[in-house]
């Protein structure tokens, strides 16, 4: 398993701004490897803050955006459009501003799609995701999921990671895939998510957290606790974990 690495800023904006430097850097590193670059976003404050920072960064255009793919680890099933989902705060926040492929950004089936693309169930959703991402992973590498150069995530006070939640179906789901999530304790209940083994294809799994409220489950992943029980646990890359935290976030570590 490959060690976690733990980088400690002072707050949330220092955390925010340093994230957003390291993907800069880490996506044009990949591009110089392999032409391209991938990347997995992610919601919540801290991560659509990166994102901001990302657009406003001097460095911004270092990245050929026009050759980077864009995928998300979760959504909200929601109708597209709908501030709650993370496709939407993304385009806000960063995606809006940068000369992208259209075709190479691809977000989870909203709940309004047609149902032939994934609208109205989210088991369906998670099918059609599924087979998008089995197509992307012929180009980038990987079996039936992408080698990500980077998959980013946050986490909630309960150890729950993308829209994976303790002791939860999607926590016991053993295949690298994407599944649809319903009654999730966290609202909006309905979701669609990539599953932990999937997650684990990522060449970088980048965690990004702050504030006092996560410290004692970042401490309890850290000290080994079982994935189904605080499923960040399971979160790690091929070739790198990072957990990029502030102050609080790490103070128990």
């Amino acid at each position: 398993m490959i060690a976690v690495e733990v980088l400690v800023q002072p707050d949330t904006d220092a955390t925010a701004a340093d994230a957003a430097d390291r993907l800069i850097s880490a996506l044009a590193a990949a591009q110089r490897a392999r032409g391209t670059a991938s990347v997995v976003l992610t919601g919540g404050g801290v991560g659509i803050a990166m994102l901001r920072e990302v657009a406003s960064s001097p460095r911004r255009d270092e990245v050929d955006w026009a050759a980077v793919e864009v995928f998300w680890g979760d959504e909200r099933f929601v109708a597209a459009g709908d501030a709650e989902r993370n496709d939407a705060q993304a385009r806000e926040a960063l995606l809006d501003a940068l000369p992208l492929d259209a075709a190479r950004v691809h977000p989870m089936p909203p709940a309004d799609a047609p149902e032939d693309a994934g609208g109205g169930d989210p088991d369906l959703a998670a099918d059609v995701y599924a087979k998008l991402l089995s197509s992307a992973a012929a180009r980038l590498g990987g079996d039936t999921i992408p080698a990500f150069d980077v998959l980013l995530a946050g986490c909630g006070p309960e150890g729950h990671v993308l829209s994976v939640f303790p002791d939860s179906p999607a926590v016991h789901a053993g295949a690298a895939g994407v599944v649809g999530v319903r009654d999730c304790p966290k609202p909006p209940p309905t979701r669609v998510t990539l599953t932990l083994p999937a997650a684990r294809y990522a060449r970088e799994v980048w965690l990004v957290a702050t504030g006092e409220g996560k410290a004692e489950v970042l401490a309890q992943a850290h000290a080994g606790a079982s994935e189904v029980d605080v499923p960040i646990a399971g979160l790690r890359g091929t070739e790198r974990t990072l957990w990029l935290l502030d102050e609080a976030a790490a103070a128990q570590l």
